[in-house]
């Protein structure tokens, strides 16, 4: 592993990454993320749903990657190991694909071994980083993966934790700028477009408790993929796109899941 640093984990406020394992019913997470999660419940019950849905996003959009040749994967807010991770998924289809995944939950960090058990060819490395310092991520990535071959970012449930005042749209530019053509990123996004009153009460929920949530509409979405072309269909909600690809994630078809999800090719 890259990056490593002593694992002080705060739990005296609730972390994003915690509160998904929570949704997704894992164990590694504290009565902190548990008491945040149920008010998110309270304020929209199929929360769930979500973190399952996106979770099911990443493995099509994995699978349909490595389908067509891609053969690294730079993955930014893992979160904490839930199988199928992205390595299991790509190296089924390519064994000898190269994997390194980032998060900055030092909680991700002491599970990271779990992570790294990939296949005999393949590679997978584990770094340690926030995703708003991209020199540091892609200076780890270099370890690992070939910048001269396409690479497919992953960021995945993550950019609506990064405010516009951070320069969300600027960090996915300076993560792609040094991808080579026919890179891919990969991205799905929470938005307020569709639930608009409950998503202000839980924006506000979060705030009060130190965690920012930065919802975005489907234009501010699409910006993340100018100057890169779409994969068809296109942006889309999440477990619409590439069903065929998957097992359908119980629940999602109760009400529109208030979120996107999109692929697209670097030319």
């Amino acid at each position: 592993m890259t990056g490593q640093h002593p694992v002080e984990i705060d739990t005296s406020r609730p972390h994003p990454a915690r509160m998904y394992d929570w949704y997704l019913g894992g164990k590694d997470n504290y009565p902190v993320d548990e008491a945040m999660g149920r008010q998110m419940l309270a304020l929209d019950p199929r929360v769930p749903v979500m973190a399952r849905v996106n979770r099911a996003f990443m493995q099509r959009a994995t699978r349909w990657l490595a389908g067509r040749g891609v053969r690294q994967f730079l993955d930014i807010g893992t979160g904490i190991p839930t199988e199928p991770n992205l390595h299991q998924v790509a190296q089924r289809v390519i064994p000898d694909a190269r994997v390194v995944y980032c998060d900055n939950d030092p909680i991700v960090l002491a599970h990271a071994a779990a992570l790294l058990r990939g296949t005999d060819e393949g590679t997978t490395e584990y770094l340690q980083a926030d995703a708003r310092d991209p020199d540091a991520i892609l200076a780890g990535a270099r370890k690992v993966l070939d910048f001269d071959r396409p690479i497919a970012l992953s960021l995945v449930a993550l950019l609506h934790f990064v405010p516009d005042e951070d320069g969300a749209h600027e960090l996915v530019r300076r993560l792609l700028a040094p991808l080579p053509p026919g890179s891919h990123l990969v991205l799905t996004h929470a938005t307020a477009d569709f639930t608009p009153e409950e998503s202000a009460a839980a924006t506000a929920k979060l705030k009060a408790a130190g965690v920012t949530l930065a919802l975005r509409s489907r234009a501010e979405f699409g910006r993340f993929f100018d100057g890169l072309d779409l994969v068809p269909p296109g942006i889309s909600i999440p477990h619409e796109w590439h069903p065929e690809l998957g097992e359908p994630v119980p629940g999602q078809s109760d009400g529109v899941i208030p979120g996107y999800g999109a692929v697209a090719r670097k030319p």
